[in-house]
């Protein structure tokens, strides 16, 4: 009789495992176009330029063994979804990158409406720990994954700053261990929940708008995000000269 246990699963087969358990995402490719998807077919030629923000964005964070970013604006309207979801299609694009982009703008949800996504999931059920990944991220791929939201959340800047939240991020990142996890949240100006999240988040990419935000604006939320965390680029989005949008 042999007594001996059966042998566990390696980390890199569980990791693998909760990849391929996540359901697939199908895109509707008009609604991407429409909303100006433009790295998800890399038809357009301005997708080199999110490609370049990718490089200079991952070379920051393997320089400081960094992997949580938040992308936010000062104020609405400024396109931080769409650099959001243009960043995370470009990051697929890295093979070697495992890749998460999670709509935590929980007040005005729209990762999940720009790329008219089925029967999304509720972002304030997983962080309250009460649904898991499989009800609530979908696989793009073999190395991308979003979680859009699927109503906006009361009192979510409580929610964002809760311990099971917490709990509930940290999981996820222990699951399917990405090497970049990308967070949308809302404009900074207009609700705490940016501040309420940031422990939770390596650094922050501020989106501005040409002719839109003010220097004003964008002067206050930088300070504000400096003395919290590490500002790790200002987006210049909205702009006519596409070759000098970004900055870092």
């Amino acid at each position: 009789m042999d007594d001996r246990s059966p042998a566990l699963p390696e980390p890199l087969e569980i990791v693998r495992g909760a990849w391929e358990g996540l359901p697939p995402l199908v895109v509707d490719p008009d609604a991407a176009a429409n909303n100006r998807i433009i790295t998800l077919n890399r038809s357009s030629p301005a997708h080199a330029a999110f490609d370049m923000m990718r490089t200079k964005l991952l070379r920051l964070l393997r320089e400081n063994n960094w992997t949580s970013v938040a992308i936010t604006s000062a104020t609405p309207a400024c396109g931080k979804t769409c650099i959001a979801l243009n960043l995370a299609f470009s990051l697929a694009n890295q093979r070697d990158c495992r890749t998460v982009l999670v709509d935590l703008d929980l007040r005005r949800p729209q990762v999940g409406k720009s790329l008219a996504i089925k029967n999304p999931g509720s972002i304030e059920s997983f962080l309250k720990g009460d649904v898991g990944l499989r009800e609530t991220f979908f696989r793009y791929g073999d190395n991308l994954a979003i979680a859009p939201n699927r109503q906006p959340v009361q009192y979510s800047a409580e929610l964002l700053q809760s311990a099971v939240a917490a709990h509930s991020i940290e999981d996820m990142r222990q699951k399917i261990e990405p090497d970049v996890v990308l967070y949308d949240l809302p404009p900074m100006l207009s609700t705490d929940d940016v501040l309420a999240f940031l422990p939770n988040v390596d650094g922050v990419i501020l989106i501005a708008a040409s002719d839109q935000s003010t220097i004003s604006e964008v002067d206050i939320c930088e300070q504000t995000l400096r003395e919290k965390t590490n500002v790790l680029g200002v987006v210049l989005n909205k702009s006519q000269y596409s070759h000098e949008q970004y900055g870092y």
